[in-house]
């Protein structure tokens, strides 16, 4: 488990029983500080996971909670296709993130969030 979350246990072992494997992975990502609330002044909201880095530049992911939604290949694979999971590991990050108050937060113009719920640019594209 890793050191700087703010979770005991207990709750780790909670999350583990009811989510299985992708538990460790979303609070990894949530340690990482990789989730991101974007938000608009007309009220729209998303969440965007980084998903990669690299050298050159950086993959990330848009999450839609409303829906349980992530447009990344291995939800596809692993929770449509397989059925391996109740829920995917951003999709996870990205509640649990939210609920220990580890997201981080942006506002957006509406153009932009416009552009990012299309799929046509990510919150830190310019």
């Amino acid at each position: 488990m890793t050191s700087f979350l703010p979770i005991l246990h207990t709750s780790y072992l909670r999350i583990r029983f009811v989510f299985g494997s992708c538990a460790l992975q979303a609070l990894d990502l949530v340690d990482q500080r990789s989730v991101t609330c974007v938000s608009s002044s007309s009220g729209w909201t998303a969440y965007q996971v980084m998903v990669g880095s690299g050298l050159l530049c950086s993959q990330w992911c848009t999450c839609y909670t409303s829906c349980h939604y992530c447009p990344c290949p291995a939800f596809t694979y692993t929770v449509l296709r397989k059925n391996e999971s109740l829920l995917f590991k951003h999709i996870l990050a990205t509640y649990l993130s939210q609920t220990m108050g580890l997201s981080q937060q942006e506002t957006l113009s509406d153009q932009r969030m416009s552009r990012i719920l299309s799929g046509r640019a990510a919150a830190t594209d310019t």
